[in-house]
């Protein structure tokens, strides 16, 4: 036993759950309950849900919002007690302010794109169980997948049955069958596979032989032996099992149906071959026979003098469509890193096969000797994984956390469950057990990596829309509060009444609502797109100013051409309407209304050119609910600044 093996791989270990085939032991209890290594990891899966990428930018952009609210509201305040010498109306107006930086539709453009997206990969195979996972699931760049049932088909099948020298030999199929159909402990799937050959229950007329005794299979000895006695009455004890316990258990091999001495120089050229099978990807098992003499019973002490009559190669093998989906996930900027609990040979020759380096494999027993940033910067340079622990995945999936990585975990087994619930996103399949189930937050339906590809897309669409409200919201919203403080310092009346500030935010985000609609190019999903605060707050900053330039001009052009400068306060003014007459003049209620349908009309159109890095409405067009909403608000902003011209001139 190796020192740093891991607990998984302790042959004198056996764990809380532990199902026995056959056979007998004595074992001494060492921990109970949760102190059992299948207890701490039931522990962890109770534990609170793990905070993934999209709670993080949710988070990220909210505290963004209120860092921003909290610099320019006491500024516009502040400007606006100073200059206009009312600080209860500069309050009511810095309210107005923070009501309108505040993306109230955040919630409701968020839940409905998180729905839509349910429903449509529902229709493709994909069922969402958490709907903040499908945003994880468009940003995902890395995906941790099993190899058996999701690389390959999940069904071992007997792929050679040969001599010593690899040459096909039906008398080793035969042995193996009646291995197989008469021994009495649970058959293993590769036993079944073996049995799949039922061609051979008629040719070997199985009712002429009969079973005679059992040796069974246990691990100190990895084989097993049947007594058999044929239709000549001629006893014969057949016996499979691990290549290397069955040579050293035999003192001859059979070739060409002739038989040779088992000599040193000829036992390393056996062991050859069968390196070179597993090296092809193959399980091997050994098979070995030899005549023996009528008795009421047999023991291990009979495996003895065998003669090896040659080899089983059984092969799990890849899914037609696997290289296929791999190399579609990684035309959309995802790596594939196969994480496995299986034999390193097999798993290396399978991921070979599908695309994916192998050609440096990180071993459990590896990764229990690794410190945190030790594991972190292999997981970079490694795409293979094998002979893992459950905690062995669960570090690896972690480790790619820390380097910035937003992690996809596929698996259906119990082992699978804490990686599963650490990832980003977790994903299993409807045939999975139920804790695997449990722990994922996306059900595939159809356990394919193609599926899985489907998913991916319908996930980055829906995280594109998400992003075009944030985008559009809070850059404009953050425009227009750099005009107000430029506004509020310039005028001597309040640059819009608070109704007004209130009015355009509840229109403007009305012409958003069918964003969840909206038509999302091809060039937008075919990176993952996780969040990105930085590049948010850097197009908050650059394009929220360069809107304002259309409001700076809409100021001089109502200034100047318009005359608004011309504010006249009569003393019938002030004793009808008391001293805020300077902010009820006609020249201030013609301001308002022009900013306003300046302010609304930009805010409106720029929904158009923030919603894609194409040219809008050529070469890329909105969905007819966004230019419905479009039309509807710029029609009825019009009407409704021809009203409110006529009332402030009958007003004035």
């Amino acid at each position: 036993m190796r020192a740093n093996a891991s607990p998984i791989e302790r042959t004198n270990t056996c764990f809380l759950g532990t199902s026995v085939e056959s056979g007998s032991a004595t074992a001494v209890i060492v921990a109970t309950g949760a102190q059992t290594y299948f207890g701490k990891m039931a522990r962890s899966l109770a534990g609170q849900q793990v905070e993934t990428a999209f709670d993080r930018g949710v988070k990220q952009f909210t505290w963004l919002m209120i860092r921003f609210m909290l610099v320019m509201v006491p500024l516009v305040f502040v400007i606006n007690g100073l200059t206009k010498h009312n600080w209860h109306q500069a309050f009511f107006f810095s309210m107005a302010v923070a009501v309108g930086m505040t993306p109230e539709m955040l919630p409701m453009i968020v839940s409905v794109c998180l729905s839509k997206g349910a429903l449509a990969m529902a229709k493709k195979q994909v069922i969402v169980k958490r709907l903040n996972s499908i945003q994880n699931f468009g940003a995902m760049d890395v995906l941790c997948t099993d190899k058996t049932g999701t690389l390959t088909l999940d069904r071992v099948i007997l792929e050679l049955y040969c001599d010593v020298f690899k040459n096909e030999n039906q008398e080793v199929l035969r042995d193996a069958y009646l291995i197989s159909y008469f021994q009495t402990g649970l058959k293993n799937v590769l036993d079944r596979a073996v049995l799949q050959h039922q061609d051979l229950h008629k040719e070997l007329s199985l009712e002429r032989y009969s079973k005679v005794d059992e040796i069974p299979f246990d691990f100190s000895r990895r084989m097993m032996s049947v007594a058999v006695e044929g239709p000549d009455g001629q006893r014969q004890l057949l016996t499979k099992g691990a290549p290397e316990a069955v040579f050293s258990r035999c003192t001859h091999f059979e070739s060409e149906g002739e038989i040779f001495p088992m000599e040193p120089i000829l036992v390393g050229n056996l062991i050859e071959q069968v390196n070179d099978l597993s090296e092809d990807g193959f399980r091997v098992l050994a098979v070995a026979t030899k005549k023996v003499e009528k008795q009421a019973a047999y023991s291990k002490a009979d495996e003895c003098n065998l003669v090896l009559t040659g080899y089983l190669a059984f092969l799990d093998p890849p899914k037609d469509t696997a290289a296929k989906a791999i190399t579609m996930l990684r035309q959309h900027g995802i790596t594939v890193k196969v994480l496995t609990g299986d034999n390193d040979l097999v798993t290396r020759k399978v991921c070979t096969e599908v695309g994916i380096k192998a050609e440096k494999i990180l071993l459990g027993s590896q990764v229990e000797t690794m410190t945190d940033p030790q594991l972190a910067e292999a997981v970079d340079a490694t795409d293979v994984f094998a002979r893992l622990s459950p905690a062995h995945k669960q570090r690896l999936v972690r480790a790619m956390q820390r380097k910035g990585h937003v992690v996809g975990f596929m698996g259906d087994g119990i082992n699978d469950a804490p990686a599963l619930r650490a990832a980003d996103v977790g994903i299993s399949v409807d045939n999975a057990v139920d804790i695997a189930k449990e722990s994922a937050d996306v059900i595939l339906l159809e356990k394919s990596l193609m599926v899985l590809e489907e998913g991916v897309l319908e996930g980055r669409k829906v995280f594109v829309n998400i992003l075009k409200y944030i985008r559009m919201g809070a850059s404009s919203n953050f425009g227009n509060m750099f005009s107000v403080i430029g506004a509020s310092a310039w005028l001597p009346f309040m640059p819009m009444a608070p109704l007004q500030i209130l009015t355009n935010n509840l229109l403007y985000d009305f012409s958003q609502v069918p964003i969840p609609t909206d038509n999302v190019g091809v060039q937008q999903t075919a990176k993952p797109r996780p969040w990105n605060m930085g590049e948010i707050a850097k197009f908050i900053v650059f394009i929220g100013p360069i809107s304002s330039i259309f409001d700076y001009t809409t100021y001089a052009v109502m200034w100047f051409i318009f005359k608004c400068s011309n504010v006249v306060i009569t003393p019938d003014l002030v004793a009808r309407y008391g001293v805020d007459a300077v902010h009820h003049t006609y020249a201030a209620r013609l301001f308002h209304t022009g900013w306003f349908v300046e302010s609304l009309m930009t805010q409106t159109l720029i929904i158009h050119v923030i919603r894609t890095n194409l040219l809008p409405f050529v070469q890329s067009r909105a969905s007819w609910q966004l230019t419905m909403t479009t039309l509807l608000i710029m029609g009825r902003r019009f009407t409704g600044s021809s009203c409110s011209q006529r009332w402030s001139a009958t007003w004035g």
